[in-house]
């Protein structure tokens, strides 16, 4: 046999990613984007400490990160009033769904999910053999009665719910959230995707809760703390339930540099306060640039803002590709009818100036083309 033997599985599988990345689309078009306002990252960059931090530890990368990741457990044990048994880090929150559907879905086994929310998760319960069940958006918002009667009809095993939501950028007060996980199935796990909590308005996030088994909180470094090219989430769960993970994650995942930054920058709090009013600042420039255009920024707990196109999906990719195409990475949501949309993270002035001068004449263009 010439070819590696490959799982029936895996041979039944595309090989993709779940997001095309900037640098893929700059290879393509051959040039640079003019603004990174697509991928959600944070343009004010990490806290100082931060900074420091890794130049410190880059002289140290010859040896492995703690594979306990002791230290950085302990710190956002203390900072959210938990025990550090109660806190697993990862390789982002991406990692972290992975193990836990590792964790929890074999071949068959029964997922939740909204028809259109984050598409990593539906990428790792895919790649285990997990069968995906849907349910539609309500006005722009996921849907917490709609999932736990799914996964009530079909006896999920696992829930994903993200609250403040993407691509939508919309939430619910935390008494609705509270509730969801009240109601949750007996044997269902509630995947609580919480990576915008930083950005969230007072009331959204519930209170943490680590006395429930089947529930897991899960945050991110990768947004308001300005670390996303490294890679650190973590999840907060029943000490049970955290201790799980250990059965099955990659214990030398996290690098050394990774820890040390995201250390520094949870001890940073001045830095992340002055970061979520600039993200803030940036989403109310981006409404009055959508509405100076005939468009409707939606709501946004995030740092980004999603923009009624007022049309179609297809009238939203033309506005898109015209974007695109001046030098202005966005993304789009990918479902109907959230892809009348088109979404725009937080940037700097020169980002916000650099879509504002291009977005009429990107709608200009799609207006000819649709008509």
């Amino acid at each position: 046999m010439k070819t590696p033997r490959y799982t029936a599985l895996v041979e039944t599988l595309p090989a993709s990613v779940p997001f095309v990345g900037p640098e893929a689309q700059e290879r393509a078009r051959g040039a640079a984007f003019v603004a990174r306002i697509g991928a959600n990252e944070s343009v004010f960059g990490p806290s100082p400490h931060a900074i420091a931090a890794m130049q410190k530890a880059a002289g140290e990368a010859w040896m492995y990160g703690d594979p306990e990741l002791y230290d950085l457990r302990e710190a956002i044990a203390t900072h959210h009033g938990v025990t550090r048994a109660n806190v697993v880090v990862g390789e982002g929150i991406d990692g972290l769904l992975g193990y836990l559907v590792r964790l929890l879905i074999a071949p068959g086994d029964a997922v939740v999910t909204s028809d259109g929310a984050y598409p990593t998760f539906n990428y790792h319960v895919t790649g285990f053999g997990g069968v995906l069940h849907k349910v539609a958006y309500a006005g722009d918002h996921e849907d917490p009665e709609a999932l736990l009667a799914k996964a009530r009809a079909v006896d999920a095993k696992l829930i994903y719910f993200a609250n403040p939501d993407n691509p939508m950028g919309s939430w619910h007060d935390a008494a609705i959230v509270q509730r969801m996980i009240d109601a949750l199935p007996d044997g269902a796990v509630l995947a609580l995707d919480e990576a915008y909590a930083d950005t969230a308005p007072d009331g959204a996030i519930p209170p943490l809760d680590m006395t429930h088994p089947r529930v897991i909180r899960l945050r991110t470094f990768s947004k308001a703390y300005g670390l996303a090219g490294l890679r650190v989430g973590y999840g907060l769960a029943h000490v049970d339930f955290a201790n799980a993970f250990n059965k099955i994650r990659h214990h030398f995942g996290m690098g050394r540099v990774a820890q040390a930054a995201a250390l520094a920058a949870l001890g940073d709090q001045d830095h992340l306060r002055a970061t979520v009013a600039g993200i803030a600042e940036a989403r109310a420039a981006i409404a009055a640039i959508a509405r100076d255009n005939g468009l409707v920024p939606l709501p946004s707990a995030t740092n980004f803002v999603t923009i009624d196109c007022g049309r179609d999906g297809a009238f939203a990719r033309a506005v898109l590709a015209g974007l695109v195409a001046r030098g202005i990475f966005v993304r789009m949501p990918f479902t109907p009818p959230q892809d009348r949309c088109i979404r725009v993270s937080a940037g700097t002035p020169a980002d916000l100036a650099a879509f504002a001068a291009a977005l009429p004449v990107a709608l200009a263009e799609a207006s000819l083309t649709a008509s």
